[in-house]
């Protein structure tokens, strides 16, 4: 049986691939809970310090698998959609709150919940295919898998609405202009090689600090200007503490390149 998510490690860096391509990485009950449960573990694991999030084939992932919907449907479910509760809710809980770097390398189409997986990483580099498309108005349904919170922190409120509402698909050079793509490569065959090497670099980074700046923006982008700054002194006193910092000072004032362990 093919695994629906393949997991390979590079030295600290993970890469998750979607791996239902016949399917365009469509999210699938066991694609999702592997998905979760996988990120589950990452979280605990000391070994990984960047994660890469992509899907097999020409695809990142066309959302939910409606197919499979459609026979919940008409098995008469009370709750269709409770997948949100089980299965999205804790996807995007925990890619969004991960305390290491997530980078999506979106090749081709990302729509609906697929789309909202890749808004939810650090960091998305796109190529000349990329599209984006908020499709779940399309099957008269609201936002899910935390478009609704991630969308306006990175196009403002009134397109969000718009790309929400419309559901019309986002090319590639305007998933740039707007900042859903933070990379825009050449080639498509670049993709997933260029977020790779954006997760070495940050896994060769102080994770800890990286870990700590995603929680104070988290805070800060709800919050009061008081929750922000009582973010950022508990944050500097877990990163004071670390090796790295103390590494990382000393190879400032002897003029040499600081060597960071993620500790």
């Amino acid at each position: 049986m093919t695994e629906p998510l393949l997991v390979d490690r590079t030295d600290a860096v993970v890469t998750l691939t979607l791996n239902r391509p016949t399917a365009l990485n469509s999210l699938d009950v066991a694609l999702k809970e592997a998905l979760r449960d996988t990120l589950a573990e990452l979280e605990a694991d000391r070994s990984c310090r960047a994660v890469v999030l992509t899907g097999a084939g020409g695809s990142f992932s066309a959302g939910q698998d409606l197919r499979e919907h459609v026979q919940t449907l008409e098995a008469g479910d009370a709750n269709p959609l409770d997948t949100v509760r089980a299965h999205y809710n804790p996807i995007a809980a925990r890619l969004a709150n991960l305390p290491k770097p997530v980078v999506a390398a979106v090749r081709g189409m990302a729509a609906g919940a697929g789309a909202s997986l890749a808004f939810l990483a650090d960091f998305r580099i796109g190529g000349p295919k990329t599209r984006f498309l908020m499709a779940f108005a399309g099957v008269g349904l609201a936002a899910d898998t935390g478009a609704s919170w991630t969308l306006p922190r990175l196009v403002g409120h009134a397109k969000a609405v718009e790309l929400l509402m419309l559901a019309e698909p986002i090319s590639a050079d305007e998933a740039c202009r707007l900042g859903l793509l933070n990379t825009l490569v050449d080639d498509d065959e670049r993709v997933l090689p260029a977020a790779q090497e954006l997760a070495a670099r940050l896994a060769a980074g102080p994770t800890v600090a990286y870990g700590a700046i995603k929680r104070q923006l988290s805070i800060a982008d709800a919050g009061t200007l008081a929750d922000a700054l009582a973010a950022e002194a508990q944050a500097q006193a877990i990163c004071g503490g670390t090796a790295d910092h103390r590494a990382a000072t000393m190879a400032f004032v002897n003029k040499q390149k600081p060597v960071f362990e993620g500790r």
